[in-house]
């Protein structure tokens, strides 16, 4: 059985189909749309364009709990179950893509020492993660070989009680202002997973410019000789990669969520410009080839939503599909993420090329949301290589 067919219909979201969440899920929908929208959505493009989210803000996500999305509640956090954090990850994502990827990138990391810490760990940071005292952030990207965790080149040799890094990683999001790193580097000929102090000698942090998600403050994070403590380590010797397909399967479900705000945004935008524009004596929305555009956009959200909130009942299930459908949910969105802004700076004409519309912003940040935690490419690659093997095979 699947979320359509425990959960169709019933209580109706806003501006979609009868999602079926439940009087409690359905609440805590609502409730963070309404957060978005006092806190979020109206400054989005005035963060863009700064490059930077102030830090009143990342306080104000750590007071609405936020910041605990994914931390167990008996240390200070929300425990959402998979489907909430879809929502609110959508909900994020509509506002500001930005905003959304500093929930990503820190429930990273939460997940991490929650699900592979032990215990004196998980109480030693899983508290100030969740209150926002302790900013989290996820270093697996290097200069040299991108993503490809099987060949990082940061290393982490043992020297007594403390492991000596020394390497880089690049195009750290929120790295400009992170406590603590969940870096990967090679130990022993072996992956590791460290939690890194970014105030500790020997770490330095140069920002870097990104045309998209411009205010995540992203960074590129350098380690000379800096000693991690050996406490430090997350699981055991090797258990890296273990480590980082567990983190990236809830980043991608965070990542595809927010597209699903993406294409949310793109449709606002879209209806609210096609009603007011008038063209040849009409509003342009009622031209054909607008209003096309249109159905493709909220044909898209429905199609891509429904696929991530499968994806997420699937995980609180307990299903093992549901890291399969996490994939096919993230390649999905952000493609129609994708489309969906393309389509919004063509209905604003020119103006959709400008900062005064959003437009522009969600064009830039849509592109992003194709590279990050898992590119179209190598979601193309995963993905048809599971349909080959699923092929029946002659006797």
């Amino acid at each position: 059985m699947t979320l359509l067919d425990a959960a169709l219909p019933a209580a109706a979201a806003d501006d979609g189909p009868r999602l079926g969440l439940g009087p409690s899920r359905e609440a805590a929908r609502r409730g963070f749309a309404a957060w978005t929208d006092e806190h979020v959505a109206p400054f989005a493009g005035e963060w863009d364009r700064a490059a930077r989210t102030p830090p009143e803000l990342v306080r104000a996500m750590a007071a609405a709990g936020y910041l605990g999305a994914v931390v167990p509640a008996e240390f200070g956090g929300a425990a959402m179950d998979a489907v909430t954090f879809a929502l609110l990850n959508e909900e994020l994502g509509r506002g500001c893509s930005s905003v959304r990827s500093l929930l990503t990138v820190h429930s990273m990391a939460c997940h991490a020492v929650a699900r592979w810490g032990s215990r004196a760990q998980r109480e030693r940071w899983l508290p100030s993660m969740a209150a926002g005292e302790t900013i989290g952030a996820f270093g697996l990207s290097e200069p040299e070989v991108g993503s490809d965790a099987a060949a990082i080149q940061t290393t982490a040799e043992l020297d007594g009680d403390a492991y000596v890094l020394n390497g880089r990683k690049r195009w750290t999001t929120y790295g400009q202002i992170a406590d603590v790193l969940l870096t990967f580097a090679r130990g022993e000929g072996r992956p590791l997973a460290l939690l890194v102090d970014l105030r500790a000698p020997g770490v330095t942090v140069r920002p870097l410019g990104v045309t998209g998600t411009r205010a995540s403050m992203v960074a590129e994070i350098e380690f000379d000789a800096v000693r991690v403590p050996r406490e430090n380590r997350l699981a055991g010797p090797g258990f890296g990669m273990a480590v980082a397909l567990s983190v990236l399967e809830v980043g991608r479900l965070s990542v595809a969520s927010g597209c699903v705000g993406i294409i949310r945004a793109c449709l606002d935008a879209s209806t609210a410009y096609a009603a007011r524009r008038r063209q040849f004596g009409v509003p342009i929305g009622e031209h054909q080839l607008v209003q096309r555009r249109l159905a493709n956009m909220a044909t898209d959200l429905r199609a891509a939503r429904l696929l991530c909130l499968n994806a997420a009942w699937l995980r609180d299930a307990g299903d093992p599909e549901g890291a399969r459908e996490v994939f096919h949910a993230k390649y999905f969105a952000s493609l129609a993420a994708t489309r969906a802004a393309l389509d919004t700076v063509q209905i604003h004409g020119a103006n959709g090329c400008t900062e005064e519309y959003p437009a522009d912003r969600l064009l830039r940040d849509s592109r992003v949301m194709e590279i990050i935690e898992g590119s179209t490419e190598i979601q193309q690659v995963t993905l048809g290589r599971w349909a080959l093997e699923a092929a029946p095979r002659d006797s």
